[in-house]
């Protein structure tokens, strides 16, 4: 496999995906799955790239003069294309493979009429802009069933996990950071936590989920001991 990647014949791909446009989604694309290999092994938390976003169902104006701050903005172009609903790391992890993906073909199949130099630059623009499009579009399509999916479950997690025991994950939890995983008798959840007041937990503590933050989506928790009012 790794002698076809680097066989002289996979030199018009490289070329491709090096170039711009599809540079731009070949540099989010490779960040997304060093973040996703990061999160999996607890580095960061899954859920590190989501803000407040109002409800399918919710309105909000966007206009940049009635004093909304940046992720205020943003939230509303997602609303009002759908993108709501699942994990902002998913929605970006989905746009840039599939804007990738667009963007890789039209240039494959495309740009070998257009000569080299300023005119290529400037012909990649709209493909740059239309492949975004295309890849937010496709990706609204295909979250959409997932909607009720995440919303079922984080009910019922909420439900059944209050009070009981965790692990940290992360490399610490404390007021700003952290994720914790709850046994299940399968592959575990992994929640978003927070400590309260300067409380810091380190990986492989054991912490109780005292309150669910339905804002943020993330759990307030205490030290084991705390909770059970064992001296620490």
């Amino acid at each position: 496999m790794f002698a076809v990647l680097l066989s002289e014949g996979m030199d018009p791909f490289y070329q491709n995906i090096a170039s711009f446009p599809t540079a731009c989604f070949t540099f989010f694309l490779t960040i997304t799955v060093l973040y996703w290999l990061v999160a999996v092994l607890g580095f960061v938390d899954i859920d590190i790239l989501d803000f407040d976003i109002p409800d399918a169902d919710a309105s909000m104006d966007i206009n940049p003069d009635n004093g909304l701050s940046t992720p205020d903005v943003l939230a509303g172009l997602m609303l009002r294309f759908g993108l709501v609903g699942v994990p902002v790391t998913i929605i970006m992890s989905l746009i840039s493979l599939f804007g990738w993906l667009v963007c890789y073909y039209i240039v494959h199949f495309l740009f070998g009429v257009i000569p080299d130099g300023i005119l290529r630059y400037l012909a990649g623009i709209p493909v740059l802009i239309g492949s975004l499009y295309v890849a937010v579009m496709i990706t609204a399509i295909l979250i959409k069933p997932l909607r009720p999916l995440f919303q079922k479950a984080q009910q019922q997690t909420v439900k059944h996990v209050l009070g009981q025991t965790a692990i940290v994950r992360t490399s610490k939890v404390d007021k700003d950071f952290g994720e914790v995983v709850l046994e299940d008798g399968g592959a575990g959840l992994i929640l978003k936590a927070r400590a309260t007041g300067d409380a810091v937990y380190s990986k492989g503590d054991r912490v109780v989920l005292l309150e669910h933050l339905t804002e943020s989506n993330l759990y307030r928790v205490v030290s084991e001991d705390e909770f059970s009012g064992s001296p620490q």
